[in-house]
């Protein structure tokens, strides 16, 4: 039988604290070993009690949170999930945790959750986390030059596109987009994305990968034209479908059920690519715990679409990915690295053969 996963909860609240421990403490395997007010008195706890995951607030007397999460992944790595209030203002320092190392980064407690739905996403997280490849925080970004194109200078081509690319992810996935995106060439034909994340968390998200990638990357708006030299991002809490209008392809944000327990859900991003463009399209499924987008990415595939998975070996969490190669809806199984390879070669009409290994 395996072991429970060991939890360590770091938060300046009591409140937050006691009600943590008691809710996650509930669920089935998982153990919380200890709790911490803040990075000094979690310092010497984790020394102690040998966490397997640590849950972490950002705003903490004495030391931030950014702060000892660096420290953390440089002295003594374990996976690290950001338990935070997630503002506007605070969402660029929660981008810059999941670039230090955070596995994920989750909503406090407040109007939108109650305290069951926060325990149960949060356990979830937790046990996929324990089983996560930590990778090196990324470098820190350099900001933009004199040399780099004015804002409003890199507006999207509003042409038809009659290829989509559309990818998922979830855990580990802020950093995998990250990695594909800044890889591709401005003339990529349109992407579709969708991330497991927090309302709130995602505009701010694309307007990080926005001034580091090549293409614009922006939070998709009910109706956005898809084009080339476009990534649109899925709003937290929003569903995002592919859609199409005579020749051109745009999406649809609405409201809905969460499908494969996520909202938005890659299922409903891959099911409508399968039905409104078909062989034109590309699927990529990257890291994440769970199933969401496995089923879908074979309807995609079914449906003449080229199909990727990101292999065990570089996903931070081998979940997503692990599923739809058991379904058989993988043509390739692909390291990170070479995602953007072939989606390069997708748009210049290089349709791999390459065996799925599963």
């Amino acid at each position: 039988m395996a072991s429970d996963v060991r939890v360590l909860i770091v938060d300046d609240s009591s409140i937050v604290r006691r009600m943590l421990s008691d809710e996650l403490s509930k669920q089935r395997g998982i153990t919380v070993v200890g709790t911490a007010p803040d990075p000094f008195v979690a310092r010497d706890k984790i020394l102690t009690l040998h966490p397997d995951v640590i849950t972490l607030d950002i705003e903490m007397p004495r030391m931030d949170g950014l702060t000892f999460l660096r420290r953390v992944m440089k002295h003594h790595p374990v996976p690290v999930i950001i338990v935070s209030s997630l503002t506007a203002k605070g969402c660029e320092t929660a981008m810059a945790c999941m670039e230090a190392g955070a596995v994920d980064v989750l909503c406090k407690p407040g109007e939108a959750y109650s305290v069951g739905d926060l325990a149960a996403q949060l356990g979830d997280i937790i046990r996929g986390a324990a089983g996560a490849r930590l990778r090196p925080p990324a470098a820190q970004s350099p900001s933009l030059t004199a040399s780099s194109p004015p804002a409003g200078a890199r507006r999207s081509m509003i042409q038809t596109t009659h290829k989509v690319i559309a990818m998922g992810s979830s855990t580990g996935g802020t950093e995998a987009l990250r990695e594909i995106l800044t890889s591709l060439p401005k003339q990529t034909p349109g992407i579709v994305m969708t991330q497991h994340m927090p309302e709130g968390f995602t505009a701010s998200f694309a307007q990080r990968l926005d001034s580091l990638c090549e293409i614009d990357v922006r939070e998709a708006r009910d109706g956005d034209w898809v084009s080339p030299g476009l990534a649109l991002l899925a709003p937290g809490n929003k569903h995002m479908r592919l859609s199409r209008d005579g020749a051109r392809y745009l999406v649809r944000v609405c409201d809905g059920p969460r499908v494969c327990r996520h909202r938005p859900s890659v299922e409903v991003l891959f099911e409508s690519t399968a039905q409104y463009a078909g062989a034109n399209a590309m699927g990529i499924i990257l890291t994440g715990m769970g199933d969401d987008g496995a089923s879908a990415l074979l309807s995609m595939r079914r449906a003449g679409a080229v199909t990727v998975a990101q292999d065990e070996a570089s996903c931070v969490v081998f979940g997503m990915p692990r599923e739809a190669i058991a379904r058989g809806a993988a043509m390739v199984v692909s390291p990170l690295r070479e995602v953007s390879r072939h989606i390069v070669d997708f748009a210049n009409g290089v349709r791999s053969t390459t065996a799925c290994s599963a």
